[in-house]
């Protein structure tokens, strides 16, 4: 299992409280995009890279950034920490690719 973790984030841990807790925003429609683990200012798709499509669960609509992956590390589940998961804070969000280019990751569970 790969553990991904962003240590650019302001916070450290994924996504923050207020993105978990929106009720006045459509929340697919604020997540959609969204690049999992990006600054907040920044957390659209940058040209020249690579992503796939979180399917389902906690992070459904986020995309990972894969630029770089090698296909073992695209057949590999991935450990995405999150807040708004099963367990809370500290939590992670499991995905794993559904085909071997990486363009969509089916949720799997989420562990502590």
């Amino acid at each position: 299992m790969r553990d991904v973790v962003y240590n650019g984030l302001s916070n450290g841990r994924g996504l923050s409280v207020a993105a978990a807790t929106l009720v006045s925003m459509d929340e697919l429609e604020f997540m959609r995009g969204r690049v999992y683990g990006a600054d907040h200012e920044y957390a659209g798709p940058r040209h020249g890279r690579v992503y796939g499509e979180l399917v389902a669960g906690p992070l459904d609509g986020l995309l990972l950034d894969v630029t770089g992956w090698s296909a073992h590390d695209l057949a590999e589940v991935v450990a995405l920490r999150t807040e708004i998961g099963r367990y809370g804070p500290g939590g992670r969000a499991l995905y794993a690719s559904r085909q071997a280019d990486g363009r969509l990751f089916d949720w799997c569970g989420d562990i502590p």
